[in-house]
């Protein structure tokens, strides 16, 4: 394939997509594809893209809860977009859900594609994709994509990057973490994101309280953003000022966190999936419609839903966990497949916009 005149845009707008997309743009690269990367300003973003020493453009920034403002900044990062990719002019937009990059896209008729693992998000249909990549887990039915527009790839998400991690023996003493500590990493819930239920909230209480009374507990909390965190510190002020809830001054690489902690609890999909990805024991407290991944996951005792605060009493266990040299669970093939799938798309857009210049070029001739 000619996938050295190719050129792919990858938008980066939530914290997740980093790790995610890193691995991916290695093997585009690997592969001959030239590839451009933006980026939002959004939870740890920027500082996740210094961590894995990521080039990109830095454009734009999250415009908070109010639906009138996510409009607002969907249109204005759009348009603060568009001087870059008008001057890149790639084959192909690549995002795991950017709204900005998909309407630019749209505008501007860059063909599209979506890796998406959440059948429920909200979207607009004049920001439907060209192409959705999805976890074989998910019924295609349950998308609103065309069939024959949706590609899929074999486990999860989180195996695109997990079955690469190798530990670092030194990141326990580095976070001061010792071997007493009985480790609790922990993530709110996203209460900005349009599919937040605040009963999310009521669990992350109950567990906060469960912490607090169980001695040799150290809870790792990463909160979404600095208002998140502000919060958090108003709730549990005892907490931080025993240092029995601790939260990082910098960000930290998640698998290395989540596989040095005994047990994780989040309210966000993402930390879950990385979680099970790895074999540690994860409690989930998100709220909002769950998932074909999640109920795949929780049905094979990968992830313990917590629906209510009487499950957050009697079917979170608090114990330390044996950890190996390193997962064992290793899924290569959600890479691969997604890579392939890419470059797949890439090829036939690109075949597809040649077909329709030489067309034009006949017709014209012929006149």
């Amino acid at each position: 394939m000619r996938s050295a005149s190719r050129k792919i845009w990858i938008d980066l707008d939530n914290s997740p997509h980093v790790p995610f997309f890193v691995p991916i743009i290695e093997e585009l690269r690997v592969r001959g594809f030239s590839v451009v990367v933006t980026a939002r300003n959004c939870c740890q973003v920027f500082e996740l893209v210094d961590l894995y020493g990521l080039k990109c453009k830095r454009i734009g920034h999250h415009y908070g809860k109010s639906k009138l403002l996510k409009v607002v900044g969907l249109c204005a990062r759009a348009s603060q977009l568009m001087p870059t990719i008008l001057h890149e002019r790639p084959d192909l937009a690549l995002s795991h859900g950017s709204r900005s990059q998909l309407l630019l896209s749209k505008l501007i008729g860059i063909p599209s594609a979506v890796v998406m693992d959440y059948e429920h998000v909200k979207g607009l249909k004049l920001m439907r994709p060209n192409w959705t990549i999805i976890p074989d887990i998910i019924s295609t039915a349950a998308m609103a994509s065309r069939a024959n527009r949706i590609l899929t790839y074999p486990g999860i998400k989180e195996d695109v990057y997990a079955h690469q991690f190798i530990p670092d023996a030194t990141f326990r003493t580095n976070l001061g973490l010792t071997e007493q500590n009985l480790i609790v990493t922990i993530r709110p819930p996203a209460e900005e994101a349009h599919y937040h239920n605040p009963e999310s909230e009521a669990l992350l209480g109950a567990v906060m309280r469960l912490m607090g009374n169980t001695p040799a507990t150290k809870m790792i909390m990463l909160p979404r953003n600095q208002k998140q965190e502000k919060s958090i510190r108003r709730l549990w002020p005892e907490l931080f000022a025993t240092n029995k809830a601790v939260i990082p001054e910098h960000a930290v690489d998640g698998l290395n966190l989540i596989w040095h902690s005994d047990l994780v609890v989040s309210g966000g999909g993402t930390m879950n999936r990385e979680a099970a990805a790895l074999g540690v024991p994860v409690y989930s407290i998100f709220r909002g419609k769950i998932g074909a991944v999640d109920r795949y996951l929780a049905s094979n005792n990968r992830l313990t839903l917590l629906e209510s605060v009487k499950d957050v009493r009697t079917k979170l266990v608090l114990e330390r966990r044996v950890r190996l040299s390193r997962p064992e669970r290793a899924n290569s093939r959600a890479l691969s497949t997604i890579v392939e799938h890419i470059s797949s798309v890439v090829e036939t857009s690109s075949a597809k916009r040649m077909n329709g210049r030489n067309k034009s070029t006949a017709v014209r001739t012929a006149d």
